[in-house]
Order: structure tokens, then sequence, then C-alpha cells
């Protein structure tokens, strides 16, 4: 069992963006320059903005709609420029609890922000009360901005919310998100697939709306036919997952890895086995929120924790011990 706790280089997003509204922007025009050649202002800064937006076809936020966002697995700089002009027009923020906070100082200073944070165990809004008041919200005439962490539509009820509105007769907008099971298992030097290990991958929920394990799906097909399976919100229920899974047929010895707060500064990794891993978390006191990956792609950790490399680990460029010809095909 190895465990790396590493600081992320996260973009400095907010900054980034200070720095573009305070510099000395000259407007494009004919010739290239201001009307008076002036340095622009900050209003000048906005309008080039607005322009550079216009120019990249980014749509306007109309009044009463809403649009359902990702917001990414946490780092601000995994945006999409889509999120980052919805965060820029929206009237009311309606957030969940994993929308880190630097997202959150990206948005328009008029835009008043409503937390809407489902977390389990922990008392939370009822989704149908969170869809009523997006309905509600729209009535009114604001913009409104439904911002999830990941992406709305991987178990993060996108879908439940966009159905609510179509009954209700709301126009709405679905902005796709970098989702924790692709991108946070990436900061942590992990790839989904890999032609060497697997050709398929399984992404499941560790527990239902009541909190419970997933006892429906078909986990013998799960355990047997998925080579990689990648486990969101699955922390509280993975001793009985695990169980599951070893009874079968997954291996004591498989890799498994958990990545916890994915992306963000106090991103942590605890790399284990199907046969260790409950152990491991015991005894290190792994908390959620966390991304679980099982199958042999943990082990290419070894040669891609590139956030790992940059603090001075050495990585293995043949990490699986394979002597196969990489550049063929």
């Amino acid at each position: 069992m190895i465990i790396y706790v590493v600081r992320c280089e996260l973009i400095k997003f907010t900054q980034i963006i200070g720095e573009f509204m305070a510099a000395d922007i000259i407007p494009l025009g004919p010739s290239g320059a201001g009307a008076s050649g002036a340095p622009a202002s900050e209003k000048d800064a906005g309008s080039a903005l607005d322009r550079a937006a216009e120019g990249l076809g980014l749509p306007g936020f109309e009044p009463g709609w809403v649009w359902l966002v990702g917001a990414g697995p946490g780092d601000p700089g995994l945006l999409t420029l889509h999120a980052w002009n919805a965060l820029s027009q929206a009237d009311v923020i309606v957030y969940d609890a994993l929308v880190d906070e630097a997202v959150l100082k990206l948005a328009s200073p008029k835009a008043a922000l409503e937390y809407s944070g489902k977390r389990g165990g922990k008392p939370s809004p009822k989704q149908r009360d969170i869809s009523a008041r997006l309905v509600e919200l729209a009535r009114a005439g604001k913009r409104v901005l439904r911002l999830k962490g990941g992406d709305p539509f991987v178990f993060g009820r996108g879908g439940e919310e966009g159905l609510a509105l179509v009954e209700a007769g709301i126009p709405f907008r679905i902005v796709p998100g970098v989702t924790a099971g692709v991108g946070g298992l990436g900061y942590a030097g992990i790839p989904v697939t890999h032609r060497d290990t697997n050709h398929a991958v399984t992404f499941v929920t560790g527990h239902t709306a009541s909190g419970k394990v997933p006892e429906h799906l078909d986990w013998a097909a799960i355990a047997k036919g998925s080579p990689v399976i990648v486990l969101y919100m699955a922390l509280a229920h993975l001793p009985r997952i695990v169980d599951i899974l070893r009874e079968n047929g997954r291996s004591a010895d498989e890799p498994v890895a958990l990545v916890r707060n994915a992306t963000l500064k106090d991103q942590e990794t605890l790399e284990s086995d199907l046969g260790s891993v409950i152990a491991d978390i015991e005894r290190t006191g792994f908390k959620a929120p966390a991304i679980v990956v099982i199958g042999e792609v943990v082990r290419l950790r070894q040669g891609l924790d590139w956030l790992g490399a940059l603090s001075g680990k050495v990585l293995d460029a043949n990490p699986l011990g394979l002597k196969a010809d990489r550049d063929a095909g």
C-alpha cells in the first residue's frame, strides 16, 4: 500500500481573469487600436471580453432560462468556456456541495448564490424542492445557473432537473463538465482506459437515492465483465461492494486507488488492493469525497503520476512490465 499526498499546481484562473481585466487592453478596431490610441480602461477590457465571447459564438443567457452546468471536479482551470460564460451572466447561481469556492469567485458580483448541496449522511434539501426552486426563479425572470460538480448527467441528477423544467415549460441549456471519474483520475495519473489493460470501463454509483448500496445492479456481470470499475460516492459502502466483487471472482490482489478532493490543492491518493483496501482506509483515516477505481490501470500511476513528478517522484516508463513494442499500431 502506498499513500501519496501532493500539492496540485492549479491554474490560478481567478488571477488570470483579474489580470486580464486590469491590463491595458487596446480594443480592436479597423486599425487594431482604440479610437484615441490610449490604453483601455477596465470597461474597455470588459468589452473586449464580451467581443471575445461573441467571436467564439458563446450564447447569451436569456432571462427566464435555466442552464444546467457542470463545474468539473474542482480545479477552476477545468471549467469549460460555456461554464465561464454562464458564471459571468447568471442572476442566481444554485450550486452543489462539490463546487469549489474558487469557481464561485468567477461569478458576476451581482449574482446571488444559493447553496443546495446534497451530502450523504447529512441534512440535505429534497430533490423535488431543488427543482421547484429552479422553476420559481426562472418564472421570476431570473437567469438561473444550476451549477453542479463534475458533469450534470453523470450521477448528478441533471436529467431529473431537466425533465422538471420541461414539465414546467421552462427553457434550458445543458453544459457538460469534466466528470471526476475521468478528470479526477487524470490528476492522479490514472487513465480509465489503456490498450494494454482494458477496452471497457464501467461507471457505477456507490449508493442509491435512499443511501443504500445499489443492490438492483447486476454486480456479477460487472465483476466478471468490466476490467475497470470506477465508483462514485462509494466510500461509505465500499466494504459491502468489495465483498460483492470478491464473491463474484475479482482477485484480492487487484489494484485499487482512491482519490480524495481530486484536482484540488489538498488532493490525496491512496493505492491499495481489493484484499487490503478497507483496512488501509481505516488505518489512514481516508475520508470522502473520493472517487474509487478498481483495475490494472491503477498500476499505470507509477509512470503517469505527473503531479508526483513535480514533487520529485521518479516515474517508471514501463509500469506494467511489458516488453511489447509500444510503437506498434
